[in-house]
Order: structure tokens, then C-alpha cells, then sequence
């Protein structure tokens, strides 16, 4: 039985839940390798080698060929396991997390500081501008029956 995810209609969102952890779980366990120096060298010595170690899909080893933490996510990467291929090209999660926005670096560092990103076209799809918390339907647990 599918699991209702009322949190898809959330435009330019991607939300690592357990079928995003399975999609990309050999990713994962790459980027998780890269905490160790040996493996960081091997890499880095030749990335696509290192990479067909792994049984990821090829579409995965491309987003990480070019660096497309992105399109990393969307394949089932998470943010903090990606951290480590960012560490290893000697990049600070700030750098990586501008790259992401089409930002540079310190414009990405302004705009965190300043508040961060607005919510003005980042709500749930059909959302008005008066950021009303999303409702699940009543279930037979969450009903006062008196």
C-alpha cells in the first residue's frame, strides 16, 4: 500500500524519505567510503574506477562525475552524505550548498545571513501567500468521538 506524501506538491523540493533512502542507498554508502583517507585517494586517483566499485546506477555516477549534488539528491542522495564528496574535493559545505543554488559562495553566505532564502514561490503548490499549515485528513485515530 502506497504511502500518502502530502509533501510532493512542494515546487523545487526534494524530501529524503525511506523510498528516496532506498533509491539511493549505494550512493550513499560511496559518499559515507570517502571518510576514509585511503578511499578519498583511490578516488581521486581515478574517480570513475572507484566509482564502478559501487553498484550504483549510471545515472548516479554521472551526477557525481560532474558534481550535480542536485541531481545527486534526486537520485536518492542525502545532503550529508554528499557533504564528504565536497570534502573531498577540499570544498566547505557552504561552497557546495551556493553551487546548489546557482549562487556563488558569498552570495549564498549573504543570503543565509540576511534570513535565508524567501518562502515566496517555495510553499505547496495552491498554498496562498498566508502560509497555512497543511491539514491531514482526519483519520479513525486523530477523530474525538464524544
Amino acid at each position: 500500500m502506497a504511502l500518502h506524501k502530502p509533501y510532493l506538491d512542494i515546487p523545487g523540493t526534494t524530501i529524503f524519505d525511506a523510498d528516496m533512502s532506498r533509491k539511493g542507498y549505494w550512493l550513499n554508502q560511496f559518499c559515507m567510503s570517502l571518510m576514509k583517507a585511503d578511499n578519498r585517494a583511490r578516488f581521486k586517483a581515478d574517480e570513475r574506477a572507484y566509482l564502478d566499485e559501487w553498484p550504483m546506477t549510471e545515472p548516479q555516477k554521472a551526477a557525481v562525475l560532474s558534481r550535480d549534488l542536485n541531481e545527486c539528491i534526486r537520485l536518492g542522495g542525502n545532503i550529508y552524505f554528499l557533504a564528504k564528496i565536497g570534502s573531498s574535493d577540499g570544498k566547505s559545505f557552504q561552497q557546495m550548498a551556493g553551487s546548489m543554488t546557482g549562487m556563488t559562495e558569498q552570495e549564498y553566505r549573504d543570503m543565509m545571513i540576511a534570513g535565508g532564502r524567501s518562502p515566496e514561490g517555495n510553499r505547496r503548490l495552491g498554498e496562498d501567500g498566508d502560509a497555512q499549515p497543511h491539514r491531514q485528513p482526519q483519520g479513525a485515530g486523530g477523530r474525538n468521538k464524544s
